[in-house]
């Protein structure tokens, strides 16, 4: 689990993330990325139904977390959305890293 102050939890910096934040995807996930408001990176999740039932999309919710848990240290200081999309319900831990981790860095 990612630390509180890694966390991004307020339906407003969502909303401000996604829509005014550039836009990274894959077949597994689409990566929102904004200025920062914190001293931190910060990253939040969505899983909609479309994802499955909620027990698979805590599972890819953990998994997520888990993987930018993994990656903090090499990711720069911004706020990140990840938006899993709905083949990450079939996707193992390395096949997300592989698909999402290339995402997470910042491209000029």
């Amino acid at each position: 689990m990612l630390a509180k102050a890694n966390r991004i939890v307020r339906g407003d910096d969502f909303r401000r993330i996604v829509r005014t934040g550039r836009r990274a995807g894959s077949e597994l996930a689409v990566v929102h990325r904004a200025k920062p408001e914190a001293a931190v990176a910060r990253f939040g999740f969505i899983v909609s139904k479309q994802v499955g039932n909620a027990v698979i999309r805590n599972r890819v919710k953990r998994r997520l977390s888990e993987l930018v848990r993994a990656e903090l240290g090499s990711i720069d200081t911004s706020d990140i959305v990840i938006r899993a999309l709905p083949p990450a319900a079939t996707a193992d831990l390395a096949t997300l890293k592989a698909g999402i981790a290339p995402l997470l860095v910042r491209r000029s």
